[in-house]
């Protein structure tokens, strides 16, 4: 029979539209505006410090609730102005010691949330969230670099044989003090063919010593490389806070900005991205331990347990060669962090152990901190932290897997591998500047937007129902339900995220869903004038005009491939909606409007059509 569904097929389609509502519903609940407080270095937030929140919270705001979760504060206000005064009083409360950030709290009822259903995910320019500028820490790192060159060229002239008096870093230089002439030449002969992009001074036949300073090109490289290796790290780590559609890119030669929009845990992200945490393993000078003087090539460090340790300064290990980080608890149930090392990092950790097996090595944990001062170029002043958080004996070869212990609490051991699964930076950075995009500018956004939207879907659906008329009024009903459906899709999928663009991508799509119809439709009018009857012009109507409809959406699909493979930021915002509004219209002006056209015509004998 013609024009005529199974009933499997029937409920199909309305199953999926109704799947597409079900999940597009939780964006009509209206988020809270909310403040997240976390203890900074992953410490948990106690009761009594929730309890003083709630109570000091409670008399001078505005505030709907406060609960603790996960070792964290929320607390919900009923507008943007008690918000902002609560940040305020918590910052006072709490110091330093806690991050408090402003976030949007969903409502969205258990029952949705029980099934994943959860708002759509809105970009920067919509309903907020946090601006970065972050700044690379340059001196930092020229200063490091340079030390290791120290540590390489020791170690050459070593195993080379190659008696110096001295080789110290001084004024951006490596000096190299020999006790005589030929040592000076053996030296200046090997580290011209091992370093080729260290520029060696002439030697001094006097004082016998060598100036080493790397090239112009290699600095370029080190200070590139740097910002480069840090921006793929804040990615790494951007993606294990779970932003959608984050924006890291480089600004100038030393800076970093970092967009991050539709954020769920904006105290999570601050506190993760301005950590600088990373590890350096360290062998224990025992004969410096033991006689109480400390040689050239050691180095005093401070155990965060109390005390002091005398370290060698020869790095075994960087923490930039781990790829993998776990954390968990020994058999005696104290925390600990599993460490697994890339290829070249397990091939110097075995060869470091290998020698020293039965002597003790430190895991040495550093930190940049910021000082609150500034330098002569207006930068701030960053201060290193080391810290020796575990000393254990090497009993065997070590490899590519291996444990670190001697961490305060779970919560650390969770932190500190979250950061070194995320990666180690080059170089240290620092949040120089940080911007709240408020829900103010995002309101009115989404209020133009909407608008936009609504004119747009109200004018085509009056035009559609003068037009086309019973048609009309159902190629309306699709159209509603394609808006539905594409919010649902971008709902469910991980990742989404709704910016300007892609409300425009949306208005887009409304134009084109109706486009199908009036092909559709258009073809049927044919068919009536030449003679066919209504069943029959409606069955030829809905399969000539298909493969139109097919090849125009395709074309336009491909373009929007295209956009999201080589666009950025708000154009692939803009392709994503685009690509879900082709989908979503060509099943709903083809199928959802052809299953309730042959809901209505189906076994009629229909002498006229309203169309």
């Amino acid at each position: 029979m013609l024009n005529k569904y199974p009933l499997w097929k029937t409920l199909l389609v309305a199953l999926t539209v109704a799947i597409g509502f079900l999940y597009a519903v939780p964006n009509l609940y209206e988020p809270d505006h909310a403040l997240q407080i976390s203890g900074i270095r992953g410490a948990d937030v106690n009761v009594a410090t929730f309890e003083r929140v709630k109570s000091r919270l409670g008399d001078s705001a505005d505030i709907k609730s406060v609960t603790l979760e996960n070792g964290q504060i929320l607390a919900r206000f009923n507008g943007l102005d008690s918000q902002l005064k609560a940040r305020e009083l918590a910052v006072k409360i709490l110091g330093d010691k806690f991050t408090v950030a402003l976030n949007m709290a969903p409502t969205t009822p258990g029952w949705l949330n029980a099934i994943g259903a959860s708002p759509l995910n809105l970009g920067l320019d919509l309903r907020g969230g946090i601006y970065f500028l972050m700044e690379v820490d340059m001196n930092d790192l020229l200063k490091t670099t340079h030390q290791q060159m120290v540590l390489d060229f020791k170690s050459d002239l070593r195993k080379e044989k190659i008696r110096y008096k001295s080789v110290r870093f001084i004024n951006e230089r490596v000096i190299l003090k020999f006790r005589n002439q030929e040592s000076l030449d053996l030296a200046l002969t090997l580290l011209e063919k091992t370093y080729r992009s260290t520029v060696f001074s002439e030697p001094s036949t006097e004082a016998l010593t060598i100036k080493a300073r790397m090239s112009d090109q290699l600095l370029r490289e080190i200070k590139l490389a740097a910002v480069e290796q840090n921006i793929t790290i804040i990615r790494n780590r951007v993606n294990e806070i779970g932003v959608s559609e984050p924006d890291v890119q480089r600004q100038g030669d030393d800076r970093i900005v970092v967009q991050l929009p539709g954020i769920q845990d904006t105290a999570r992200a601050k506190e993760l991205l301005g950590a600088t945490a990373t590890l350096e393993f360290h062998m224990v000078d025992q004969r410096a331990e033991s006689n109480g003087n400390v040689p050239a090539s050691s180095k005093v460090y401070q155990r965060r347990s109390g005390g002091s340790i005398v370290l060698k300064k020869q790095i075994m290990l960087r923490g930039t060669h781990i790829t993998g980080a776990q954390a968990g608890f020994s058999q005696s149930s104290q925390p600990e962090v599993s460490i697994k090392l890339d290829a070249k990092g397990g091939n110097k950790m075995s060869e470091g152990t290998k020698n020293n097996i039965g002597k003790p090595m430190a895991t040495v944990f550093i930190e940049y901190k910021p000082t609150g001062k500034k330098d002569k170029n207006g930068k701030s002043i960053l201060k290193k932290v080391e810290e020796v958080i575990n000393v254990a004996t090497i009993n065997g070869r070590l490899g590519r897997n291996f444990v670190i212990t001697g961490l305060d609490s779970p919560a650390e051991a969770r932190a500190l591998s979250l950061l070194l699964r995320a990666g180690a930076l080059r170089a240290p950075i620092q949040i120089i500047e940080e911007r709240t995009v408020g829900p103010s500018l995002g309101q009115e956004n989404i209020e133009l937007g909407a608008t936009a939207i609504a004119l747009g879907l109200a004018c085509v659906l009056v035009f559609m129902l003068i037009y086309y008329r019973a048609f009309g009024l159902v190629a309306n009903i699709a159209l509603v339900a394609n808006v539905f459906l594409i919010v649902g899709v971008m709902s469910i999928i991980p990742g989404a995220s709704l910016t300007l663009p892609g409300m425009a991508g949306i208005v887009l799509t409304v134009g084109m869903a109706v486009d199908a119809n009036v092909l559709i439709f258009e073809r049927i009018r044919e068919e009536l004038a030449a003679g066919r009857s209504p069943q029959q012009a409606i069955h030829h109507g809905y399969d000539a005009a298909f493969s139109t409809i097919f090849d125009a959406n395709v074309t336009t699909f491909i373009a929007a491939v295209i956009l999201f493979s080589f666009g950025a930021g708000p154009i692939k915002g803009f392709a994503i909606t685009l690509s879900i509004g082709i989908v979503t219209s060509v099943f709903t002006a083809v199928v959802v409007t052809r299953a309730i056209v042959n809901m209505y015509v189906s076994g009629r004998n229909i002498k006229k059509l309203s169309i």
